[in-house]
């Protein structure tokens, strides 16, 4: 069995002096933070910073440009250089919203089916009527129509289509929910209907949230601890957006 972190219990989200690269270039230097469960952590920064690169790394993407140069990170108790069935088993409890999710869902399949691939690609002989009724509340949890199930994802608004994304990301209750920019294309009062459904799963479940946004907003609602990076590395940490502590060289790493 792979090591596990230490106060697993406690700790979602582990990150010790984690530094990444993507295709050979060091794009995230000497990052460090702790992640509580039922907790939530936003990553803040310029395009460029290298948050995407971080949260994908974390969530386990199917990347081959991404990899672990220096330090080491542990999701769910698990270490994120694990493989084979340690790999499996950190992603079945990772739910991940990548950039442009909502753009790039599979156009061949319905939004029933979009919705619980996650359940169906590993097991073929789950319950249709059970994972129709799941589906079917977390369309309704996201306020969007049931009949949206048997429509395909070209059919819908972008809006419609990034909600299909997270409803896909929740389908195995995670216990990391990690989003790129999960609330892009959202106006206003849906995305507190995203925020809500997020929320709801940390109070009631303890799931960790771990978002890449920038968007004061959002990060007050979540409240929420806040990572800012600049050229890949750790320049601020703080909770919320006016308690942040910076370094005094902007570079230095900061431990919550």
């Amino acid at each position: 069995m792979p090591r596990r972190s230490p106060a697993d219990a406690s700790v979602a989200v582990r990150c010790d002096d984690l530094s990444i690269a993507r295709g050979g270039l060091r794009v995230v230097d000497g990052a460090t933070f702790r992640l509580g469960t039922g907790r939530a952590l936003a990553v803040m920064g310029a395009t460029g910073s290298g948050k995407s690169s971080l949260v994908a790394l974390l969530a386990g993407a199917d990347d081959a440009s991404l990899g672990v140069v220096g330090g080491d990170a542990w999701v769910d108790g698990t270490p994120i250089r694990a493989k084979g069935r340690a790999g499996r088993v950190r992603a079945y409890y990772t739910g991940y919203v990548p950039q442009r999710a909502g753009s790039d869902l599979p156009a061949r399949l319905t939004v029933g089916e979009v919705i619980g691939e996650p359940i169906t690609s590993r097991d073929r002989r789950v319950n249709p009527r059970a994972l129709a009724v799941r589906v079917a509340g977390l369309l309704d949890e996201l306020e969007l129509p049931l009949g949206a199930a048997a429509r395909y994802p070209y059919e819908l608004s972008s809006g419609m289509r990034q909600r299909v994304a997270i409803a896909r990301a929740l389908v195995l209750q995670p216990r990391v929910f990690i989003g790129d920019d999960p609330y892009a294309n959202l106006d206003l009062e849906v995305r507190q209907t995203a925020r809500d459904a997020l929320r709801r799963r940390r109070d009631e479940t303890g799931m960790a949230i771990l978002v890449v946004t920038n968007d004061a907003d959002a990060v007050h609602e979540l409240d929420a601890d806040v990572l800012v990076l600049r050229a890949g590395r750790p320049v601020a940490f703080g909770h919320g957006t006016a308690d942040l502590l910076w370094t005094p060289d902007g570079g230095a790493r900061l431990v919550s």
